[in-house]
């Protein structure tokens, strides 16, 4: 699953770096949880046309269009990739408001002998990459509008299997396009999801103050200094 993830690029470069404007980021994220707001990309303009990548700023935690109210059960962080597009809570969005969610790395923990040990996965250079999500908009009958959004997960390949059975769904650039595009097949969906590997992202263990959604701060994403068991500093090969 993917519970925690940070983006701690600065705005400007991160608008350059996923070629969006716009992009509402103020301030550098270590440890972003659930129901908070953060940036969420989509194609178009605000006229309805498809082509351009827009940010905007959603909460995550899925809440469907359908449901009571924003606080009428627990919120929806994940979804699991193979079956979404027939869920009742994700089906809906799956084929008509799919999204890209900005982050430069995420957090699992492993249960270790002193409690849950915290790993921090990213890229080696810390640069951003994209999630596929779902997103979705629930409206009350006065008129308030709460958008909102969920991480979608795969079964976690050979290199990030030992910390967690299951791995947030990374969009590689050169298909975002494929993900977004309004007039996708659900074959052609499938397969990019089906794609997602953790090829190029390094595992750090960090310390446990990440442990708490409360400390959102550069300590969070700090390596360990000690070299014994819970000591990992691992290298795989994302894109």
């Amino acid at each position: 699953m993917c519970g925690r993830y940070s983006l701690t690029t600065e705005q400007e470069a991160l608008a350059v770096a996923l070629g969006v404007e716009g992009l509402v980021h103020p301030t550098p994220r270590y440890n972003i949880a659930p129901t908070q707001q953060v940036p969420v990309l989509s194609w178009g303009d605000g006229s309805g046309r498809a082509g351009t990548l827009q940010a905007g700023v959603q909460r995550w935690g899925l809440v469907p269009s359908w449901a009571e109210s924003p606080s009428s059960g627990a919120p929806l962080i994940n979804a699991r990739s193979e079956t979404a597009h027939r869920k009742p809570s994700f089906r809906e969005p799956f084929r008509r408001s799919r999204c890209l969610v900005p982050a430069d790395g995420f957090f699992e923990w492993v249960s270790g002998a002193g409690g849950k040990v915290p790993f921090w996965i990213h890229r080696p250079d810390r640069a951003p990459f994209t999630f596929a999500g779902l997103s979705d908009a629930w409206r009350s009958p006065e008129g308030e509008v709460v958008e909102s959004f969920t991480i979608l997960t795969t079964e976690a390949d050979d290199a990030l299997r030992r910390i967690h059975h299951r791995m947030p769904v990374v969009i590689e650039e050169r298909r975002r396009a494929e993900w977004l595009d309004p007039e996708a097949s659900l074959e052609g969906l499938r397969a990019v999801l089906a794609g997602a590997r953790s090829e190029g992202l390094v595992t750090t263990e960090v310390s446990t103050r990440v442990n708490s959604p409360a400390n959102d701060d550069p300590d969070c994403v700090v390596p360990v200094e000690d070299s014994g068991p819970r000591g990992i500093v691992e290298q795989t090969s994302l894109f």
